[in-house]
């Protein structure tokens, strides 16, 4: 069954009306697939991580994946090793807090954690951290440039943060039934704000994304399932997630070849999945000379609003039956 099938049965599933009730934090449904592929590499156990809310692949160090502690933690990062899922050092962001730490992704030469968590959607600004990566993996504090975000049609609550290594341009995406992907300017400003402007469709309840080390295609995964684009709005294919409590982090690897799913909570494991055959890199990725992907959202990937109009037509026909049925009874 594809993936965004299983999606669409899963919330018909346990009710129409129930899909309203979904939680912002809410668990995977009981009737999820489980997927035979996923592999799973370790468990991250060390107690200083209990709320991992992210990752992202280093790609200067191989074997190391960062990862932090959701809102109210220490401002800082973990960078774990992809066979043991063992802390090999703790990096803290100086002059940075973490009010609600929701997604971070990995430049060129730089990590970025984004601050962009506002369930209430109260916030006057969300706020992307950027950090040079440490030349070396040891606990140490590296000072951090902070950018002040806002979009361009008011708050949003969002857990995914993506930069095209290509450009170093941001993106976010916000965490909605009817979710939206926004582009940052070329260039962020640390005077003033940074407006996000929509470029696409997000999936629903987006928890996290990543770009490919070629920048030629990007993933966005929910708690169902996750999709992979080749720019926004343009689907290229669906990946399986591995059945998670709450799953919350995806990256790529440094190859390109297979992606990392981490859950946000006490020993969760760290899985790895195979990228599909068609979405895997270029031969000879020469990620300077590819154009930067196009805004504007199209294809045909059933995400965001296109998902809310199914679930309402889908509760609105089940309601419609059990009210038929009573009055045959009657």
């Amino acid at each position: 069954m594809p993936v965004r099938v299983r999606t669409l049965v899963a919330l018909v599933a346990v009710g129409g009306p129930l899909v309203w009730a979904l939680p912002a934090r809410a668990t995977a449904p009981a009737v999820r697939i489980p997927d035979e592929g996923a592999k799973k590499l370790c468990t991250i156990d060390d107690p200083r991580i209990d709320e991992s809310s992210g990752l992202g692949a280093s790609r200067r160090h191989p074997g190391i994946v960062y990862t932090f502690n959701d809102s109210g933690g220490t401002p800082r990062l973990f960078a774990l090793g992809i066979d043991d899922c063992r802390v090999r050092a703790a990096i803290t962001l100086g002059g940075a807090r973490n009010r609600d730490w929701e997604a971070m992704a990995v430049g060129p030469d730089a990590l970025y954690v984004g601050d962009i968590g506002d369930n209430l959607k109260d916030q006057p600004y969300s706020t992307v951290y950027r950090i040079p990566e440490p030349k070396t993996i040891r606990t140490q504090t590296v000072h951090a440039t902070a950018y002040r975000i806002k979009y361009e049609d008011g708050p949003h609550n969002a857990e995914t943060l993506l930069v095209d290594p290509r450009t170093n341009r941001i993106y976010i995406a916000s965490k909605e039934f009817g979710g939206s992907l926004y582009e940052g300017p070329k260039k962020l400003s640390t005077s003033g704000y940074n407006v996000m402007h929509r470029v696409g469709d997000a999936p629903l309840y987006a928890t996290d994304g990543a770009f490919a080390p070629d920048g030629r295609t990007f993933v966005i995964r929910g708690y169902w399932d996750a999709e992979i684009y080749t720019a926004p709005g343009k689907e290229l294919t669906g990946v399986k997630v591995p059945d998670q409590k709450q799953g919350e982090g995806v990256t790529y690897t440094a190859d390109g070849r297979s992606l990392l799913f981490s859950g946000e909570g006490v020993r969760q494991p760290l899985w790895q999945e195979p990228v599909p055959k068609e979405a895997l890199p270029s031969p000879t990725p020469s990620p300077k000379h590819r154009a930067a992907p196009a805004g504007g959202s199209g294809g045909g990937m059933i995400t965001g609003r296109t998902m809310l109009g199914v679930v309402i037509a889908g509760a609105l026909a089940l309601a419609g039956v059990v009210l038929f049925a009573r009055r045959r009874a009657s």
